[in-house]
């Protein structure tokens, strides 16, 4: 059965595909209690890998293989490190602060207008763009140019959310360790800066982070996103405080770039961070002609 819905965004109407979700997030295999194989999974600043083990208490145990009843497993994961999560404001901020919000804070749309691009970065040395701390010349940037002739096509009103494809694109990124000697791309000063600029509230990147792998602990990225006062961690009346960051999505190549719309799910975890599936839904902008027969 197929079931698509109607919706009016800037006085153009959509009708959305909701019986084939495309999932971004990645699977996420966790390693087994005495086991030694190898997990699928990507990694972050030489993060433990995400791990299970049954549960024990008294004569249970929640294994089905060890004899168990059923299975119930307690599970060990950095969600920062070991797979797709959502990051709120609190990941830079005093977590008590007034203005800092939790995962479970925030509630976004279940359904929000979303642009996909796919960008091949530059190095630094190929571009005028700037970073805080200084840039090295084989530094691989997302800058603000690309964003800008990408995202011209679109309208404000389509943005609140936005997904970046950083090519090449290849399903090793499912299961890659970052390191000094991996180090993926980054967004430069401008470019942050023109996402606010058009409103961009939640960012889904298949990177492990905005920032360079090791920026001197600076995240100026994340500070000119959420609107944070570099060098501080005290959010304050300007600071963006309702935006999200999801970090380390997978965005297969059989899904094309264009307007779709989103759903982040995450759980309510009072927390900065939380593993996260954001899922797209197709949307197809209807004539007037097929509207008029809706």
């Amino acid at each position: 059965m197929t079931i698509s819905i109607t919706v009016e965004l800037a006085n153009k109407r959509y009708k959305i595909g909701i019986t084939k979700p495309l999932s971004l997030a990645i699977p996420v295999e966790f390693l087994r209690e005495g086991d030694n194989k190898q997990v699928h999974q990507p990694n972050h600043f030489y993060a433990s890998f995400a791990a299970s083990k049954p549960m024990r208490g008294g004569s249970f145990i929640g294994d089905t293989e060890q004899g168990g009843s059923c299975n119930v497993n307690e599970l060990n994961l950095n969600p920062h490190c070991n797979g797709t999560h959502t990051e709120s404001i609190a990941h830079i901020c005093d977590v008590n602060h007034q203005f800092s919000q939790k995962i479970a804070d925030i509630s976004p749309a279940p359904l929000m207008p979303c642009v996909l691009v796919s960008i091949e970065p530059v190095t630094a040395y190929e571009s005028s763009e700037s970073y805080t701390p200084s840039l090295m010349k084989n530094d691989q940037l997302i800058t603000r140019i690309a964003l800008e002739n990408l995202l011209k096509y679109y309208d404000n009103e389509q943005l609140q959310a936005l997904v970046i494809r950083t090519l090449p694109n290849n399903n090793e990124k499912c299961s890659q360790a970052y390191t000094p000697d991996n180090q993926p791309p980054f967004f430069s000063r401008e470019a942050m800066l023109y996402l606010n600029e058009r409103g961009v509230e939640h960012l889904i990147v298949d990177l492990p982070s905005l920032d360079r792998l090791h920026d001197e602990g600076l995240l100026t990225c994340h500070h000119l996103f959420w609107q944070v006062e570099e060098g501080t961690h005290q959010a304050n009346q300007n600071s963006l405080v309702h935006k999200t960051i999801t970090e380390m999505a997978f965005i297969d190549n059989e899904i094309s770039d264009g307007f779709y719309v989103i759903s982040i799910q995450t759980p309510a975890f009072i927390s900065d961070a939380a593993p996260s599936r954001p899922i797209l839904y197709n949307c197809e902008e209807m004539t007037a002609h097929s509207s008029s027969e809706k």
